[in-house]
């Protein structure tokens, strides 16, 4: 194996591909999406910047505290706080340091792609087995590789492998039937004035509909205040087919302890595959081939931020120790 293409350029993708690349081999990575990182999400409404995917990240083991460590000398991540307020207003603080992006989540993930070739805007529709490898197409263009690295949340990486007939051992295809996911409605808060969201600009209600708050300017990210709200897994399922505006009016409404003021923009975004709610039990699913294929991202062994980064790094080892 010399060539591999990667599908999907959020933290798992990313981790995987520069792993590769390290190694001297060959990566392409195709993203759907215009830019890269995934649930590590940064997008602005207007002047307000907004994280609303990952709003920040924990380290538990040895291994991603290194990986964390090149990233906070990169000067794309910092320490954000040790707890957060609780739904009474309680802070609660446990030792456990809290990193944020910063200039937004985002940061890291731009940082991973800056030395790769990642082709964004390109969604991976069709894939072939070859006597060499992988053909993979992508809005009409056709790439080539000796491997394939699918980091997709599993029922979407199940659905591509299905629509071209390619065929899976019966294990790897239970393994992804038996993960699934909490959806989550994320709604951005353009305020005319500070928030009231406490120190140091988050808090976990934890509930149904408001499940998370969070204050972009306090966290350091956005030059004027702007709320991001995160709603409940079972709200969101059952709002999923709401239109933009409702979705907006019920939780504002829900969350006006913690605005205070007047709001003058909103954006929604819906993650669907938001939170694994029955992760793989291990990092990656690996199918021998030939061609070799490989599965992983943050449902795998452990979600979150180092979930995924430890499901991609295990991936691409595994890759270069069956080359």
């Amino acid at each position: 194996m010399n060539s591999c293409i990667i599908v999907g350029a959020g933290l798992s993708g990313l981790i995987a591909a520069q792993t590769l690349q390290n190694a001297g081999i060959t990566v392409t990575v195709l993203e759907r999406e215009q830019k890269v990182g995934g649930r590590m999400r940064t997008d602005r409404v207007q002047n307000g910047v907004f994280d609303h995917g990952a709003q920040f990240f924990t380290v538990r083991s040895d291994r991603f505290e290194e990986i964390t460590q090149t990233w906070l000398s990169a000067g794309v991540a910092q320490e954000w706080t040790r707890g957060f307020a609780d739904a009474t207003g309680e802070q609660n603080e446990d030792g456990h340091p809290r990193y944020k992006g910063t200039r937004g989540m985002t940061a890291v993930t731009e940082h991973l792609a800056r030395n790769l070739d990642v082709r964004t805007g390109l969604e991976a529709t069709e894939l072939r087995e070859t006597e060499q490898g992988w053909e993979v197409v992508a809005e009409g263009s056709t790439h080539t590789a000796h491997a394939l690295v699918l980091t997709a949340p599993a029922p979407a990486a199940l659905a591509l492998i299905d629509s071209n007939g390619i065929s899976l051992p019966s294990e790897a295809r239970k393994a992804l039937q038996s993960i699934s996911y909490q959806p989550c409605i994320a709604v951005m808060a353009l305020l005319d004035g500070p928030g009231e969201v406490p120190e140091p600009g988050g808090v976990q209600v934890g509930g149904d509909p408001l499940f998370w708050i969070a204050d972009n300017y306090q966290k350091g990210i956005s030059e004027v205040p702007a709320v991001t709200i995160h709603a409940g897994p079972e709200w969101s399922r059952e709002q999923a087919n709401s239109d933009d505006a409702k979705v907006s009016d019920l939780l504002l409404r829900e969350a006006k302890d913690y605005l205070g003021t007047g709001v003058k923009a909103t954006a929604v975004y819906r993650w669907e595959y938001s939170m694994p709610a029955s992760p793989y039990e291990e990092q990656f699913i690996y199918v021998e081939g030939p061609p070799p294929l490989v599965f992983c991202g943050d449902a795998y062994a452990g979600p979150k931020v180092e979930g995924a980064t430890l499901s991609g790094l295990a991936a691409a080892e595994k890759l270069l120790e069956a080359r």
